[in-house]
């Protein structure tokens, strides 16, 4: 099935493994006293604590990930609800159909973790994080890496959702006001109509502004985010009025964060929620950050037939890629354990592990629509509304299934995860796919996130 690409965003055989958690703590994910060693152990707990694993190992001194992380296999493994069978046969289904299949129409692997309540009741992976070496081409068994419950994935557009929360952790300060003008803040952000947009509209994606932007053949990144900053409006756009899905609007709100707190968005992420919430897993730029083991056993492939070659560790939004790595639309990569830990702060209105990240009002207008009654303009997605609030999408059952509803808040990538939650169910659902891996336009990612979602609205009740 061939899918569109959104523009390119402007530029320019084992047997599938399946894991779940829950088998008792024995290191089932593999993982060695090298590769569990932090580069610098701070005791402080991380995600993974919070969600059934006992050890203690806290981020490196300066706040960044550490080296390698407990497995998260061990994570829940005495709370695996039934329906957590249930999960991995519908994820089984998206795999290739067997050892020698060259051609998938789902995806090489994934990894589901829910919370309800807080609680880890589905830990599972399936399949393979690298399956296909650049061309692309078919690994032979023996050079293919099987997916791991603490398997790290680029988490492309769910990005989003941080940038998001590290422009309101500031708007919370002070520093921002949602209603002012971007060029209040950032001068440089120029062109015909552009005065008129607001803060709150990068958030909202009602701007005006395209998908990507354009930054191949340009000499530096000084070149390279100047025209991102001058990159005008959609043709006939008016700043306010329609929903217009934008990465260019996140890229300007990461150069908001940057601009206030005098720090790159990366260290700003470290700095304000990834240290603070002790998620080791969390970053940009990963193969600057995790320990060679750690690379080559946990790492989730996505293309293999670029330009770039295979990527792997490496981001696989071209623009964020031009733009080094570090961008507010795409670039974070994560585990699904991490990514849950941000679904439950959000779920428990700015809290986590008795840290408030945001105060509940903001997060409450955060999670409100900001677009009723607008129109949604996507031409990929003509069934998409315009419901979303500040750098979450609301309601949209074509990635959250029957879960949807006016208050279930997420957001998907392009590389194939998503994050679902549904305060009436009190459950958090991080899904993590290599769609992308070999190839994006092989499948869509969208059925198997509302299959997913589907199963789990049938066996958890709301309150």
């Amino acid at each position: 099935m061939h899918v569109s690409r959104r523009t390119l965003l402007g530029a320019g055989l084992a047997t599938a493994g399946v894991t779940v958690a829950g088998c008792g703590r024995g290191d089932g994910a593999g993982n060695t006293a090298a590769e569990t060693a932090s580069t610098g152990p701070t005791g402080a707990p991380g995600a993974a604590d919070a969600l059934g694993d006992t050890a203690r190992l806290g981020p490196a001194p300066d706040g960044s990930p550490s080296a390698g992380a407990t497995p998260a296999a061990a994570s829940g493994a005495a709370n695996q609800a039934p329906y957590a069978a249930e999960v991995t046969k519908v994820l089984q289904r998206y795999l290739p159909a067997t050892p020698q299949t060259v051609q998938h129409s789902g995806f090489p692997g994934a990894v589901a973790l829910v919370l309800v309540d807080g609680k880890t009741t589905v830990h599972t992976a399936v399949g393979e994080a690298l399956r296909y070496g650049a061309g692309p081409k078919l690994l032979p068994a023996g050079q293919r890496v099987p997916m791991r419950p603490d398997s790290i994935f680029d988490l492309a557009s769910v990005t989003k959702v941080y940038t998001a929360i590290l422009l309101l952790q500031q708007v919370d300060r002070g520093r921002v006001d949602l209603d002012a003008p971007v060029v209040e803040y950032l001068p440089e952000f120029t062109g015909t109509g552009k005065p008129a947009i607001t803060v709150a509209m990068l958030l909202t994606h009602t701007g005006g502004l395209p998908v990507g932007a354009k930054v191949t053949g340009l000499p530096d990144n000084t070149a390279r985010w100047k025209a991102v900053m001058t990159t005008p409006l959609v043709s006939g756009a008016t700043p306010g009025d329609t929903f217009r899905y934008s990465s260019v609007g996140l890229m300007v709100a990461g150069k908001i964060v940057e601009k206030v707190t005098g720090q790159r968005l990366d260290q700003a992420l470290r700095t304000n929620l990834s240290g603070p919430l002790g998620l080791r897993d969390t970053g940009f730029v990963p193969n600057g950050w995790l320990s060679a083991t750690a690379k080559s056993t946990r790492l989730v492939a996505t293309d293999a037939r670029s330009s770039r070659g295979l990527l792997r560790g490496t981001v696989h939004d071209d623009v964020a890629n031009h733009l080094g790595g570090i961008a507010g639309h795409a670039g974070i990569f994560a585990t699904a354990a991490d990514l849950a830990a941000i679904g439950q702060l959000l779920l428990d209105g700015g809290t986590y592990r008795g840290k408030r990240i945001l105060a509940e009002t903001t997060v409450r207008r955060m999670l409100t629509n900001a677009n009723a009654g607008k129109p949604a303009v996507d031409p990929e997605r003509p069934n998409r509304t315009s419901a979303h609030g500040l750098g979450v999408v609301l309601d949209q059952p074509w990635f959250m299934g029957r879960l949807a509803g006016p208050r279930t808040f997420g957001h998907t990538g392009f590389a194939g995860p998503s994050l679902v939650v549904d305060p009436g169910r009190r459950l958090v659902l991080a899904l993590l796919t290599n769609r992308a891996h070999p190839n994006w336009s092989w499948a869509n990612p969208d059925p198997a996130r509302a299959a997913t979602a589907d199963a789990l609205a049938g066996a958890v009740r709301a309150g």
